[in-house]
């Protein structure tokens, strides 16, 4: 059995690299969708208006309550059958994006329900409409709020995106898994695959530390 092998991890260290690039590249494509859709899911969960609310509880229920890896594959394997072939990457990044704006809504939703209800009843008294009071007061605030829980969700996004290795997206897992059946070593891609994802993981972690104890601090005075 092939242990670690310190000579082939050095030899394989561009193409770990190149596959991290791509796995941040998809994160951050994902994350930015995932935001948008998020920000219209989450006024939507507590909007007024009965179609736009049940539309936004609909998806948030449809897409937590069903594997991200059957997501992926419904739209790479399953579009085609309807006439829409995307490409690897497309997919990809709309199945996380889709994903990710799910679990971001509910974020966007606790955010806007964490600013005190006087800030929007003060933004209409100043003559703006619901949107403008949303845009201008409510959602400055409420993105302020869920900072850290966002850091959070590009965390956890950006290990799932492991995930896309099943379409053949050459991330950094799929790096080390083709690797590991050229060579017939796991133990050297795997952990070395391990590493890249704590060299991008841990300072991400840090960072959103940071901002929730500078949230603290503020909140606190």
């Amino acid at each position: 059995m092939a242990g670690f092998d310190v000579d082939l991890f050095i030899s394989i260290v561009p193409r770990l690299i190149d596959g991290s690039l791509m796995t941040l590249k998809i994160t951050v494509l994902s994350i930015i969708l995932g935001i948008i859709l998020g920000v219209f899911v989450g006024v939507g969960r507590i909007s007024s208006n009965f179609l736009y609310r049940g539309f936004s509880a609909i998806y948030v229920e449809l897409i937590r309550g069903t594997p991200m890896l059957v997501q992926i594959m419904i739209i790479y394997f399953g579009l085609p059958d309807l006439g829409i072939n995307l490409d690897a990457f497309v997919a990809g990044v709309l199945a996380l994006g889709l994903n990710s704006g799910a679990y971001i809504a509910e974020i966007i939703k606790a955010g806007i329900l964490s600013v005190h209800h006087g800030q929007m009843e003060a933004a209409r008294s100043l003559g703006m409409n619901y949107f403008q009071s949303m845009r201008y007061i409510i959602l400055p605030q409420a993105f302020r709020n869920v900072l850290p829980a966002l850091g959070n969700e590009f965390i956890i996004l950006l290990k799932d995106s492991s995930l896309l290795s099943v379409i053949a997206i050459v991330e950094l897992l799929r790096v080390g898994d083709q690797v590991r059946g050229a060579t017939y070593n796991a133990w050297t891609p795997l952990l070395g695959v391990a590493l890249f994802y704590l060299l991008m993981t841990i300072p991400l972690s840090r960072i959103v530390l940071y901002i929730e104890k500078r949230w603290k601090i503020d909140r606190n005075g």
